[in-house]
């Protein structure tokens, strides 16, 4: 697989007047990618129109290479889709519309069933394959939307809201599920979401959007780590004596309960290691200070939130 997911120039679609996705040039990258903001910011415009689900009101998109307008039928056969809202058909077995799924996606029959039973195991609904989803739970439901997705091994999954509705049980075994994927050779994923605690410790790549603009593309780890200089210290003593050193020092500190950040002093990290032997403390770790994604996307994002009740 190449390096280069998706390559969008000016994609902007409006919907009857009302705008979905204004002028989105992006480059991302292959690997694990969130695709974070609030409900209505177009993440799901966006995976749409990857999918060629939709077409754009100006400006183009390539995913794996493809132009989407001249190769969309071609292109979803290499890409799974999980859509936010349900997708599922009620009379039919687990297993029998995931295997429908694949045929969808070009795999003959007997492939298909038997792509079907694999994937069903591995989301975790192996006993429950030949039940009807009409009566799966929600929990279920998402996990046979997830197999849908990647019945037909797809070298990218776009997985739109895979942990709504879900408890936190169902949400951290569907993060493991994805986490799984993501450890996959030469496989992408697009997750899209508001939660944003789903997202740290899973994906290496970020956008966000809100109001159908793009407010940031780039490696998460370059994102959090952001500009604001300061640093993080862990130190084996007393953390209250050290504190209390530093600020003698003029060193502007906020503790927490196992760590201190600190503004770089000016006189350097010099300064740092004399308030620890002041305080009789041994700093077992300082680096920079990262922020969160929920830090950054409230300064981001006016109103913006990442808690499951975010608009």
């Amino acid at each position: 697989m190449g390096s280069e997911l998706i390559r969008t120039r000016a994609l902007t679609k409006y919907y009857d007047g009302v705008l979905g996705l204004a002028d989105l040039t992006v480059t991302v990258p292959t690997g694990a990618v969130a695709l974070v903001g609030p409900n209505g910011a177009g993440k799901s415009t966006f995976l749409r129109l990857l999918l060629g689900l939709l077409e754009p009101t100006s400006g183009s998109a390539e995913v794996l290479g493809q132009d989407v307008a001249q190769r969309g039928v071609s292109l979803r056969e290499r890409v799974g889709y999980m859509p936010e809202h349900d997708c599922l058909i009620p009379a039919m077995s687990g297993v029998g519309f995931v295997a429908y799924m694949g045929r969808l996606s070009g795999l003959p029959k007997s492939e298909a069933f038997g792509r079907a039973h694999d994937v069903l195991q591995f989301v975790g609904l192996r006993e429950e394959r030949y039940r009807r989803i009409a009566e799966y739970s929600v929990g279920m439901r998402q996990r046979v939307k997830l197999a849908q997705a990647i019945v037909h091994d797809p070298a990218l999954a776009l997985l739109d809201e895979p942990t709504a509705g879900l408890d936190p049980t169902g949400r951290a075994e569907m993060l493991g599920l994805l986490r799984a994927l993501a450890a996959t050779k030469d496989r992408s994923l697009v997750l899209s979401t508001h939660l944003l605690p789903d997202v740290e410790g899973l994906c290496d790549h970020l956008l966000v959007l809100n109001g159908g603009r793009l407010l940031a593309a780039a490696p998460t780890q370059e994102i959090l780590a952001g500009q604001s200089g300061e640093l993080v210290i862990r130190v084996k003593g007393d953390l209250g004596r050290f504190v209390a050193a530093l600020n003698e020092r003029g060193v502007t500190t906020r503790a927490a309960r196992h760590e201190v950040r600190v503004d770089r002093p000016a006189g350097g990290e010099r300064v740092l290691f004399e308030a620890a032997a002041t305080a009789e403390c041994q700093i077992r770790y300082l680096g920079p200070a990262t922020r969160s994604i929920e830090e950054l996307f409230l300064q981001m994002v006016p109103g913006g939130t990442g808690s499951e009740e975010a608009a």
